[in-house]
């Protein structure tokens, strides 16, 4: 595995521990983040990882990783920055961000120009296991790109979730929507809930009952029950990211012509949050732009 020199972008929440865990497993590291301090602090803590300075810092990788907010950010790093500018042919990149697809082709066909391959390979299960390396992935490129990613992408995630899902920005195209449907859930689980607290349950209760049952996802046990009944809102996830997926989601389905209203009106909650509460909050936060009462007030 050490022989292939990566290059990792993006050092945030996901970032870092998807980094470490590259390092663990003993490739030659070259990280890059927007904050000098962060990348600084990355290399003192994991010897032997170089902190880049320079795009040319990125000549000798055989990948390049990026794992930032958007297909905008990735492709101020890779284009404007000169990642890409500083890779030789026949280097990867492996695009994990959340992004939308059409930024995925785009970054492609300027890269493809250049004799340097793109993947996209965005995941999902949270900081916890990005930390353990069993992030499910959903990967699309090129068959021999693909093949290409796997010394990575083993490391990175669990190969039993790793899924197939087709030509280059099929993979972003998924993970957009996989998370509105999980924002649709979200809705639909906190509707349940403060309506259930007006009449006089307890929220803590019903969550229990709805994990008990048929309503049970990993929204109910894993955002509402474990961060918003109790007050914590701290699943590590900001609601402008998932607002951005929730965007993108509903921008495959006009391109596509589906008849979505529930993912429509998905995509105006996740909008209004956001503009009330802010990007940075915490995603399981995005409730408390509906309604007046929080949880547990009736």
């Amino acid at each position: 595995m050490g022989a292939l020199t990566i290059g990792f972008v993006g050092l945030g929440n996901m970032g870092w521990p998807m980094a470490a865990n590259l390092h663990a497993a003993g490739f030659p590291l070259v990280v890059r983040d927007v904050d000098a301090g962060r990348q600084d602090g990355f290399a003192a803590a994991h010897p032997g990882a170089a902190a880049a300075t320079a795009p040319d810092d990125f000549a000798a990788a055989d990948i390049v990783v990026t794992m930032l907010p958007d297909g905008r950010i990735v492709a101020d790093a890779v284009l404007g920055w000169g990642i890409g500018a500083a890779l030789r042919p026949g280097a990867l990149v492996i695009e994990m961000s959340s992004a939308d697809p059409a930024d995925t082709l785009r970054l492609g066909a300027a890269l493809e120009a250049r004799g340097v391959r793109v993947v996209d390979a965005p995941v999902s299960g949270g900081v916890p296991r990005a930390q353990t390396g069993e992030l499910s992935i959903m990967v699309g490129g090129a068959d021999e790109d693909v093949a290409s990613a796997q010394p990575a992408l083993r490391v990175l995630g669990d190969p039993a979730r790793q899924f197939r899902t087709g030509r280059l920005g099929s993979g972003h195209a998924m993970k957009a929507l996989n998370n509105v449907v999980g924002a649709a859930t979200y809705c639909a689980t906190a509707e349940a809930v403060v309506a259930g607290a007006r009449f006089g349950l307890d929220p803590k209760t019903m969550i229990d009952i709805i994990n008990a049952s048929t309503g049970r996802s990993f929204v109910s046990a894993n955002v509402i029950g474990a961060n918003v009944v109790n007050g914590a809102y701290a699943t590590g996830f900001a609601l402008g990211l998932m607002a951005k997926d929730v965007a993108i989601a509903q921008s495959i389905i006009a391109a596509t012509g589906a008849d979505a209203p529930v993912l429509a009106l998905t995509d105006e909650r996740w909008a209004a949050a956001l503009g009330e509460l802010g990007a940075a909050a915490d995603q399981s936060r995005a409730h408390q732009s509906w309604w007046a009462d929080k949880f547990g007030e009736h």
